[in-house]
């Protein structure tokens, strides 16, 4: 299926269905989702809404009292959609919005185990990203307007007729989907961002990866802007502690990280691709 504007996605009633791809690949995400602040940073539910604004950039992110924002380990399933419809466009295969998959080919993914455990908080993933309601104005070219949906419309458990486990099946938001697909915003990413464990750890390497890219010379942000960027519900100053801990730790796959004070109240943390 090509990507449709939003309002021939309405007059749409049967969306074609994707049946997720075999084997391994290279995970990929959504260059927008790594450069502004969508997702919860925190494990336990935030309610308070993500509000960000910067020049003409806007985002605001709500959740349910019940479920709480979608987290950036929520956003590994979307990393998981969107490397499973760039593999298929470079093939040559037909995509859609809806999806099919088993919980497992989403597990192993991303880096997870297999158990009912692990199945059971696949599922209030999925109803995080399907709870949480965001506004933007990203990629919208009609002046102050802002695009609103859900990362994921509706999802569903799929069952044989005598009750038998047999997948589920999700429909992605149209903006996502178009984001991928058409206007080709992705970039591939380290396997080893699943292992990190950390919700600013995580949120920092997709923002380097984002701006730093392969550059030689790297990038640096102000650690104020940074702070602005990630949504972070902490304080600055303890946002501040835990950089300065990544930094230490070393721990960010492909890149180094070093902090730049330029005087006691301006500070930068500077990366760069390891060699």
């Amino acid at each position: 299926m090509k990507c449709h504007s939003y309002a021939q996605a309405r007059q749409s009633a049967q969306l074609d269905l994707f049946q997720a791809l075999p084997g391994d690949m290279a995970p990929r995400d959504a260059q927008d989702l790594m450069a502004h602040p969508f997702f919860s940073l925190a494990k336990s539910r935030r309610t308070v809404p993500i509000d960000f604004r910067s020049g003409d950039v806007t985002v605001r992110v709500e959740g349910t009292q019940a479920h709480g924002i979608a987290t950036i380990w929520d956003a590994d399933i979307l990393i998981w959609a969107a490397s499973q419809i760039v593999e298929a466009r470079d093939s040559g295969i037909p995509t859609s919005r809806l999806m099919r998959a088993t919980p497992y080919q989403i597990l192993r993914f991303i880096g997870r185990g297999t158990s009912t455990r692990d199945y059971t908080r696949l599922k209030a993933a999925l109803d995080r990203l399907q709870s949480t309601s965001v506004a933007t104005s990203i990629r919208e070219t009609t002046g102050r307007r802002l695009h609103r949906f859900s990362w994921i419309n509706e999802w569903k458990e799929l069952a044989a007729p005598d009750g038998r486990p047999e997948g589920i099946e999700l429909i992605l938001a149209d903006w996502f989907y178009c984001g991928v697909l058409e206007q080709s915003l992705v970039l591939t990413i380290d396997p080893a961002y699943f292992r990190l464990t950390g919700g600013l750890e995580r949120w920092l390497y997709r923002l380097i990866r984002k701006h730093g890219g392969r550059q030689k010379d790297g990038w640096q942000f102000d650690l104020r802007h940074l702070y602005r960027k990630s949504g972070s519900m902490a304080r600055y100053s303890d946002f501040a502690g835990d950089l300065r801990a990544l930094v230490s730790r070393q721990s960010m796959p492909g890149y180094h990280l070093e902090l730049v004070r330029f005087s006691p109240s301006t500070e930068l943390l500077a990366f760069r691709p390891v060699p």
